[in-house]
């Protein structure tokens, strides 16, 4: 078997498996980072500032807070699950109830990923690059979940 191919399954690479596994605690680290700072008022981001990066004005916003709960917490409710999911015995299970939830979630996610971009440039006009961070995190545990699923898919 060549290096990089073994499998945790008998249908997916371990490169695939770890690394959403390795993505899901990335993301899961800037999420705890961003809800240490939301919830410490002495606390802030570290990140450029310039007329197009600013965190602090990203994360300070109105738009930083939906329906009373603030979006890095709303991060630890997405990665918290998708931790879990993309782990190495929920990729064993192969059940499709666990892959099903796994590709739900990765896709609401992408999908909130969608409106916060958009948020952060058409209303917010500056961008978080933490945030940014969690966002390519979000995109990369995307194509790599919709790699497993395809290659689950019958030929």
């Amino acid at each position: 078997m060549a290096a990089g191919t073994e499998t945790v399954t008998s249908s997916q690479p371990k490169w695939l498996t770890y690394g959403t596994l390795v993505l899901s605690l990335a993301g899961l680290a800037v999420a705890i980072y961003m809800t240490i700072s939301h919830y410490t008022d002495d606390a802030t981001l570290i990140c450029s500032v310039n007329a197009m990066i600013d965190c602090a004005a990203v994360t300070n916003s109105p738009e930083a807070v939906i329906f009373g709960i603030p979006v890095a917490v709303l991060g630890l409710v997405f990665f918290v699950p998708m931790v879990v999911l993309t782990s190495p015995w929920a990729w064993r299970a192969e059940l499709p109830a666990l892959r099903w939830m796994r590709l739900g979630g990765v896709v609401v996610g992408l999908l909130f990923v969608v409106y916060l971009v958009t948020v952060e440039l058409a209303i917010i006009g500056k961008i978080c690059e933490w945030c940014t961070g969690v966002h390519v995190i979000t995109l990369a545990l995307f194509a790599l979940i919709l790699t497993a699923e395809l290659r689950t898919r019958p030929a």
